[in-house]
């Protein structure tokens, strides 16, 4: 799963959302709902999926299914990672990509959860997350950097917290 290869798709397709917030729309939907269906994580990306080429939306559901396999993967839960630039892009490229992988994720959790009631911790994830959204892309030297590695760890527990929340939810749920 490269950033670059899933932006080049969403660039190509004149799409205003780039390859963090398109992950973090299917990260938010899947830990609604870890069953959801990809081709409704693509009508959300484009206004006609149909112009997708076989190959970028192999490679799109591909992410997505990557994305639920490691978010199901109770045994490890470090193997699941933000889509971001690699390191080596600009530090406010990375920040900018944070930003927006934590709207994204604002928006795929509202669109499969469009109830009011956040199981849990939810709701104060929810807040630090929309805080995220927020942040200074003016940044530069080792702090910032220090500062983007621990707050990328931050959101990385907190999709697992959410995911978690809503798997009792619903296993909750089935059992009434």
């Amino acid at each position: 799963m490269t950033y670059r290869s899933v932006n080049a798709i969403l660039e190509q397709q004149d799409t205003d959302i780039g390859a963090a917030e398109a992950h973090g729309i299917a990260t938010g939907i899947l830990c609604v709902e870890i069953r959801a269906d990809a081709e409704n994580w693509l009508r959300e990306l484009f206004a006609d999926e149909q112009q997708l080429i076989d190959e970028d939306k192999a490679l799109l559901h591909g992410v997505f299914e990557k994305t639920r396999q490691l978010l199901e993967n109770q045994n490890d839960e470090f193997a699941f990672d933000l889509l971001m630039p690699e390191d080596d892009e600009p530090l406010e490229e990375q920040v900018e990509a944070l930003r927006s992988w934590c709207q994204g994720f604002l928006f795929g959790v509202g669109y499969a959860q469009t109830g009011a009631d956040w199981p849990g911790d939810t709701a104060e994830v929810m807040r630090d997350i929309i805080e995220l959204t927020k942040i200074d892309t003016d940044v530069a030297g080792e702090d910032d950097e220090s500062a983007l590695i621990e707050i990328r760890e931050y959101v990385r527990a907190a999709v697992f917290t959410v995911r978690d929340q809503f798997a009792e939810l619903s296993q909750s749920s089935q059992s009434h």
